[in-house]
């Protein structure tokens, strides 16, 4: 195994020799995880079955080589060798998330779990004591078990449930967070779950459950921000958003109109169905419409799409401090044209590609394409207001070796395209997040697919953690704000 050392002199080559801009002061560097991809421990302390843990338990074929999370990095008994790790790239933050089967076992506020409260106060305190931030997402994909047998997010109670929950977590954390998630991309949890049924609950519904699931997310979500509004920002002074995920959809002819609408209703059905209500108020035109014309064709006496009231717009409209997005790669968009099973996929009316001339990751759907960030910079700026914009996710995934320098590539031509749309356009993003501190468990990918700054030999019981060359660059571009080894 390659040493400290020899990853300290490799490093040396690798930070280039041109001159490049520089970030401001204020700008800020982050580095994520998430619950269930880093703490295993999946029954200890009192926690209760989340429903990827029923999920993997009962369908062990559908994940990669039959892994699971149960222990994952181990991060649960890891808490000090996390933040010394955390410490040593010199980040400002680190965003993570709470588990809700962790502190909440039955789901709801009848019992609250003290040793889940324990670990993530040890947690946060620890960031605190080293001058790290925490910014943390209240859901992560983990929903209790025992709440999605009662309906899940295809229950309204799903409402009540989260922001019960949310309101415990801002008294049980909240002097010492600044910066809350309330959910991280709801297109995962909604037409992943409870549409297409690739993710858990696995519940087939496209066209009906996943939209449903939508509605009843984005009211838990603005009940959320009420709440910590209401009851919490004036002593605590924090603020809260939801995190939503984009690709960038290129027409694939760009100067014809009917690719330049497909990519249009592509991005709209994919992330503006999760953005819109928040940022604007009202599903984008271009679903309502579409959906309610393909209802109505279908036979159906309104539209498929739950139509929000003007109540619920005023309350769902602006319930956010920032504008948190996912970004890791970019599709072209064509015009569909052929009729597809009644779903969302039918009712966007477009297709997606990539191009198989674009440099990819291990992960089959991550191509490296830094201009469509730049591009999704200034089309978010321009259709939402110029809202502040922090980049809560933006990685590579390769097999884990050490010296990953596609890593350092991609994250060095990211950093390097917000610079551009910050000079440029004006986009005022903040703040830019890697995923992942560490290689981690990715979801039916299992542990194939590595996002880490840090190696985890996951054949080691310790999961030993190392070191790897991109969290040396990482460290050197926070240290000196600027993506090449020069700044002008």
């Amino acid at each position: 195994m390659i040493s400290r050392l020899a990853l300290f002199v490799i490093f040396a080559f690798v930070s280039g020799s041109g001159a490049s801009k520089k970030f401001t002061d204020d700008f800020l560097f982050g580095v994520a995880t998430s619950a269930y991809q880093i703490e295993g421990g999946w029954k200890d302390d009192g926690k209760s079955e989340s429903i990827w843990d029923r999920f993997i338990h009962e369908n062990p074929k559908r994940i990669w080589n039959q892994s699971s999370a149960d222990i994952a990095c181990d991060s649960y008994h890891k808490v000090e060798e996390d933040i010394e790790m955390i410490k040593a790239l010199g980040v400002d933050y680190y965003r993570f998330s709470l588990s809700w089967p962790r502190i909440l076992p039955n789901g709801t506020t009848d019992y609250v779990n003290k040793k889940g409260v324990e670990y993530y106060r040890k947690l946060i305190k620890g960031l605190r004591k080293n001058n790290i931030e925490a910014m943390v997402t209240l859901f992560h994909w983990d929903l209790p078990q025992v709440l999605q047998d009662q309906g899940g997010f295809l229950s309204e109670k799903i409402i009540k449930w989260f922001s019960d929950y949310a309101r415990l977590c801002f008294k049980l954390f909240g002097d010492d967070v600044k910066t809350w998630i309330t959910f991280n991309e709801p297109k995962q949890t909604c037409l992943m779950g409870y549409g297409l049924a690739v993710l858990p609950p696995n519940i087939p519904g496209s066209g009906i459950g996943d939209y449903k699931c939508t509605y009843y997310l984005l009211k838990a979500h603005a009940e959320a921000w009420h709440i910590y509004d209401k009851e919490f920002r004036e002593k605590q002074k924090g603020r809260i958003s939801i995190v939503v995920d984009y690709s960038w959809w290129e027409p694939l002819i760009t100067n014809n109109t009917a690719f330049t609408e497909a990519a249009e209703s592509g991005i709209q059905f994919m992330s503006g169905l999760y953005a819109n209500p928040v940022y604007l108020g009202d599903w984008p035109k271009i679903v309502k419409s579409r959906v309610a014309e393909l209802s109505k064709k279908e036979g159906e006496k309104k539209s498929r799409l739950p139509e929000f009231t003007k109540e619920e717009i005023v309350r769902i409209r602006g319930t956010y401090d920032f504008f948190g997005v996912n970004y890791y790669t970019s599709v072209l968009a064509l015009p569909n044209l052929i009729p597809l099973p009644r779903g969302i996929l039918n009712d966007r009316g477009c297709f997606q590609i990539q191009s198989p001339e674009w440099e990819g990751g291990k992960s089959l759907w991550l191509k490296v394409t830094p201009w469509g960030l730049k591009k999704l910079l200034k089309y978010l700026k321009d259709t939402y207001k110029n809202p502040e914009i922090i980049i809560t996710e933006n990685g590579y995934s390769d097999t884990g070796e050490l010296e990953d320098d596609k890593r350092i590539s991609y994250i060095k031509q990211h950093l390097n395209v917000i610079l551009e749309a910050r000079d440029e356009y004006g986009v005022n993003v903040s703040a830019y997040t890697v995923w992942s501190l560490m290689d981690n468990f990715e979801w039916i990918d299992g542990y194939q697919s590595r996002f880490g700054l840090y190696h985890v030999d996951f054949s080691d019981p310790k999961r030993k953690r190392t070191i790897k060359k991109s969290a040396l660059y990482y460290r050197d571009v926070i240290k000196t704000r600027c993506p090449e080894g020069k700044c002008e």
